[in-house]
């Protein structure tokens, strides 16, 4: 099936989205959580430096305040340290352009290390899979240092409240868990049942796609977890019923959304029947979690992170278009005499995504938020003038507003986004208001249409080449599936278990290497066909292989005993009325 006659051939130029980029989505189902932790990772800094008088250190403080938007979807501990991390690279990135800024005063410099630091901090992000908001915090933040005037000597006291703000917002990141240590797990079950949920009820390639990626999903947030507990145990029980959906022991779609509600709402988690295989399953689950713990394992995980960042990764050429769609817009727009290039270089930087034709649609999106919202910032101006605790409430409201709305459509976002960024520009004083407005639309105008330039011209020829790989790599974990399910009888109890669930993960990533060669140009011929035969085999497989035989997990009653089960018990309920107590 490799011969070239079963490769898609594509046209080098695709067509363009235009209404699609612009549709409104559902809400995401934890927006609220990174809009209250910024507000409150930011009220404490800037109410603390309005008491103090010293509104003009916002822009430092700020920094580490926006820390707070991410490791929202990770459980507890690896959240720890990855907020920390965060805080760690925007302080990193602060004092690069702080230096830089001290030492010379020439646009072209300033403009070259944003560029190279632009594409280091998207490079880093997409390597580590940060998630949302990804690298454009990072460079914004570094990039609008880097035209702050600045002395050497004055470097170490502008980092001190950006580390000073990161703290608090690593607390409030990690405040919940004193309440529901679980809550992040539970969302990730809840919507891996849903997913199964959703397939069972309408058996097809996108629904199978999305339970596999969502089952991932929930194990990979498990895994991650830290030491198993009464509750990490039902919700890993109740992923092993997701991981049957469509199977004959599928419990039905009714059912799996039922539990999915109370695995996501605050009650007690719901204890399912044991499925064929639970205890073997759980085993596993063991054995594979004390090997990700081992020493061993983070060698080889450092190891792949290397090997993403080398000389044949994937994410090479999106840095090269994020290096270059920077610098030519942060030249283009100082050789037009725009006061403020950074703004030219964050908006190319924000467009950077997978392909071509999702860079496009972010390149819509931040265009139509930015030019909206300098219209919202020209209507709140006054307001904000009427004194520092007016302009300190405006930055609040809309940090909160940008997230609420970003996950219905990123040009929603942008609205709130454009006005409070405006407004950070007023606590160092006031600005002529026509000036700000118009520079905002040039440099948005500017970064979006050279970001996209570069984005068409610096071509991605190694997407196709990731889809072989992946291909074979979906092979291979197919096979030794297969192998494991025919000799489960003589095999280790987890062995089945982790070549599905590495079955599931060479799944995931062949669509989403799919996925990335189908919006790019400029591609060799593509092996769609072989993709989705290789598709279907392997969830053939899963779901073959679902239907396991083993020994009966007990119920929590029976592994913990009444006494302690029921004190479990009575302290998720303590942890819940103290969480909507909180809330």
């Amino acid at each position: 099936m490799s011969d070239t006659a079963t490769r898609t051939r594509q046209p080098p130029v695709r067509s363009l989205p235009l209404t699609a980029a612009l549709r409104l989505q559902r809400p995401s189902d934890t927006w609220f959580k990174p809009a209250l932790s910024v507000v409150l990772a930011s009220a404490v800094p800037h109410l603390t430096l309005l008491a103090a008088g010293r509104l003009d250190l916002v822009m430092y403080t700020m920094a580490g305040s926006l820390c707070a938007l991410y490791g929202h979807s990770l459980p507890y501990a690896r959240r720890a340290r990855t907020v920390a991390g965060v805080v760690l690279g925007m302080a990193a990135g602060l004092a690069i352009a702080l230096v830089t800024a001290s030492l010379t005063q020439s646009t072209a410099v300033l403009v070259a290390v944003g560029a190279l630091l632009a594409a280091a901090q998207k490079v880093l992000c997409d390597a580590t899979r940060i998630g949302p908001p990804g690298h454009v915090i990072l460079t914004f933040v570094s990039s609008a240092a880097l035209f702050a005037p600045q002395r050497l000597g004055q470097v170490p006291g502008h980092l001190v409240p950006t580390l000073a703000a990161g703290a608090v917002a690593w607390l409030v990141c990690l405040g919940p868990a004193v309440f529901r240590r679980e809550g992040p797990e539970r969302r990730a079950v809840a919507r891996a049942l849903d997913a199964a949920a959703d397939r069972a009820a309408d058996p097809g390639p996108r629904t199978r796609h999305a339970a596999a990626a969502a089952v991932h999903a929930a194990w990979q947030c498990l895994f991650a977890s830290g030491r198993p507990t009464p509750v990490r145990r039902s919700l890993e029980r109740l992923v092993v019923h997701a991981e049957a959906a469509g199977g004959a022991s599928c419990p039905g779609s009714d059912r799996l959304r039922a539990w999915a509600a109370l695995a996501r709402g605050r009650g007690p988690v719901p204890v399912p029947p044991p499925a064929p295989g639970t205890a073997h399953e759980l085993y596993g689950i063991d054995a594979e979690r004390a090997v990700l713990r081992a020493a061993g394992h983070r060698r080889t995980v450092r190891r792949a992170l290397l090997r993403k960042l080398g000389p044949g990764s994937p994410l090479l050429p999106v840095a090269a278009r994020t290096l270059t769609g920077c610098a030519l817009a942060g030249y283009l727009c100082a050789a037009l005499g725009v006061g403020r290039p950074y703004w030219a270089i964050v908006t190319a930087a924000s467009l950077y995504q997978v392909n071509v034709t999702l860079t496009w649609n972010r390149a819509l999106q931040r265009t139509l938020g930015n030019l909206l919202g300098v219209l919202v910032f020209a209507a709140v101006l006054p307001l904000s003038r009427t004194g520092p605790l007016a302009l300190v409430l405006c930055c609040l409201f809309f940090s909160f507003a940008a997230e609420a709305l970003i996950t219905r459509n990123y040009w929603l976002g942008s609205v709130a986004v454009t006005p409070m960024a405006l407004l950070v520009l007023e606590f160092g004083g006031p600005h002529p208001a026509g000036e700000l407005i118009g520079d905002r639309v040039l440099d948005t105008v500017i970064g979006a249409l050279v970001g996209f330039l570069a984005a068409a011209l610096v071509t991605n020829r190694r997407a196709t080449g990731r889809v072989e790989h992946a291909v074979e790599a979906a092979e291979r974990a197919r096979a030794e599936a297969e192998k494991a399910y025919a000799e489960r009888a003589h095999a280790a109890p987890d062995t089945l278990d982790r070549a599905r669930r590495a079955l599931t993960a060479s799944l995931v990533e062949l669509r989403e290497a799919g996925d990335a060669a189908a919006g790019e140009w400029w591609q060799r011929a593509m092996p769609g066909q072989e993709v989705l035969a290789i598709e279907q085999a392997g969830h053939r497989t899963l779901a073959a292989t679902a239907q396991r035989r083993g020994a009966v997990t007990p119920a929590p009653e029976a592994r913990l005993g009444p006494v302690a089960h029921a004190q479990e018990t009575r302290r998720g309920r303590v942890a819940d009325a103290l969480e909507n107590g909180a809330e």
